[in-house]
């Protein structure tokens, strides 16, 4: 038995509302014991972890690990926008290109703080198994956990998306028409082919029905059979956006998230991403089913989405997690940052008071132990049986001098900026400011290298992109404002 006793530390307790000194035993990658300090263990290494707070690693609820190569494409972007965008943020990509954005988004989140994420995937126009099995590498070489699920889609969005088609001026029509993904039978049979030859261990497989509008009933109904014969969980964007919602009335006549739950797809292994369009019995429809929302506050924001009603599902009784959402729609990985942002967006509303705002501590708990039980992981909080993913943040730096009070400043205070070492399943995956399974400054240039190949690839897609882009941000704000069930976005003055 592999056992290791950290000592010297204060630890901060699964409730988040305090850190007092504590000694943890680590026993095979699982935390085995809290200690008072000083408590004599035999047979046991140690680990001087004075001056350090330790915690449970955050996990990321939503994220897409291909937007690795695509930080910093666009600015004035509403989701319509970024769709239109897609095929030049994300096209011409080759196997290893795959693999090295999954592996920059794998880094990025064990710098700032991730011991797991769930990925929603994206291959055009579907998956292949050589590239699942490469991106699930990726993170098995940087060392974190993962759920890898294919973002997948029967439709593109100028066909999901109600109305958008007819809209288009030729010949931009014409083009936006012969678009087109893989046939459904063949994305399906993929996964299946990847699902039946998957490698266990740390990175699980999922599957992603994109969103719901992409995606035909049959389509629908084939990811929900996948998921039951392989026991996938599944995660799907519903309701991020408001013209999405109202496409959602305009094709089914209900919400979409009743639509998926008709189809049979909402359960306890299924989660909505961003969720901001939600109404209240979709909340409790959630709750009913013991299903589960990733709120990714950053993304919400930068793309003009809205205010997701967090406060509202957990008092509905929803598990709720915290997600970054990808680096090309969100463009960074900082769980530190969705902390502070879910906190403070959860105050925007005029008519809020205490009662509805997220606490410090409770926002921890949904960063850590909420995404934790939408991965599916035992972990979440550094307490005995818990796997023994844990961060190591410095006490001397800046964001703790003085330290006052654990939650309190890690969402309103820390950046990521004192992170020293992360440990997941009781192995060094971060230390001394060094990522220990991958070359960074290699990657960087490999990072660079691609980048620029891909956007000389790319380049008459992009000019294409843009000058749809006028057409398709109309129509879809015009087929948002016919959605009135919910109020998610601030009232103009």
């Amino acid at each position: 038995m592999k056992r290791l006793l950290i000592h010297g530390a204060r630890v901060l307790l699964p409730d988040a509302t305090a850190a007092p000194h504590r000694d943890i035993l680590v026993e095979d990658g699982r935390i085995a014991a809290l200690l008072a300090p000083g408590t004599a263990v035999e047979d046991a290494s140690r680990h001087d972890a004075t001056g350090r707070l330790v915690m449970p690693g955050l996990v990321n609820g939503h994220t897409h690990g291909h937007g690795g190569l695509s930080k910093g494409m666009g600015d004035k972007w509403d989701l319509a926008l970024l769709l239109t965008h897609a095929g030049w943020i994300g096209g011409s990509r080759g196997l290893e290109d795959k693999r090295l954005a999954t592996t920059l988004t794998a880094v990025e989140m064990l710098r700032k703080g991730c011991t797991a994420g769930y990925d929603l995937a994206f291959e055009f126009p579907g998956p292949t198994v050589d590239g699942l099995q490469a991106m699930a590498e990726a993170y098995r070489a940087v060392g974190l956990r993962a759920v890898l699920a294919p973002m997948v889609a029967d439709l593109t969005f100028f066909q999901a998306t109600p109305g958008l088609l007819q809209a288009l001026p030729e010949p931009h029509r014409a083009r936006a028409a012969a678009m087109s993904m893989a046939r459904a039978d063949d994305i399906l049979s993929t996964i299946h082919e990847a699902a039946k030859g998957w490698r266990g261990g740390e990175v699980r497989l999922g599957c992603a029905p994109t969103i719901p509008l992409h995606c035909s009933d049959d389509f629908l109904a084939g990811c929900r059979d996948l998921a039951e014969e392989h026991g996938l969980p599944v995660q799907t964007h519903v309701a991020e956006a408001r013209y999405q919602a109202a496409g959602g009335e305009v094709r089914y006549g209900s919400t979409l998230l009743a639509h998926m739950d008709a189809m049979g797809l909402v359960g306890p292994r299924f989660s909505v991403a961003h969720g901001v369009w939600l109404t209240e019995a979709d909340l409790a429809l959630l709750a009913a089913r013991g299903a589960g929302l990733s709120h990714n506050p950053g993304s919400n924001m930068r793309l003009a989405s809205g205010i997701a009603p967090a406060r509202a599902a957990i008092r509905a009784g929803v598990t709720v997690g915290l997600g970054t959402d990808g680096s090309g729609s969100s463009d960074n990985q900082n769980m530190f940052e969705a902390m502070r942002l879910a906190a403070f967006a959860s105050r925007l509303w005029e008519d809020a008071t205490e009662e509805h705002w997220l606490g410090t501590a409770e926002t921890v708990r949904l960063a850590t132990q909420g995404s934790a039980r939408l991965l599916g992981l035992d972990a979440g909080a550094i307490e005995a049986g818990k796997l023994a993913d844990m961060l190591f943040l410095d006490l001397a730096h800046v964001n703790w001098a003085p330290f006052n009070d654990a939650a309190n400043q890690l969402v309103w205070t820390e950046d990521g900026l004192a992170l020293r070492e992360v440990m997941i399943g009781g192995e060094w995956k971060l230390r001394d400011g060094r990522v220990l399974g991958v070359d960074e400054a290699a990657l960087a240039r490999q990072a660079q290298e691609a980048a620029d190949r891909l956007a000389a690839a790319n380049g008459g897609t992009r000019a294409w992109c843009e000058a749809v882009a006028p057409h398709v941000a109309c129509h879809c704000r015009a087929l948002g404002g016919r959605f009135t069930a919910a109020r998610r976005l601030l009232p103009a003055h």
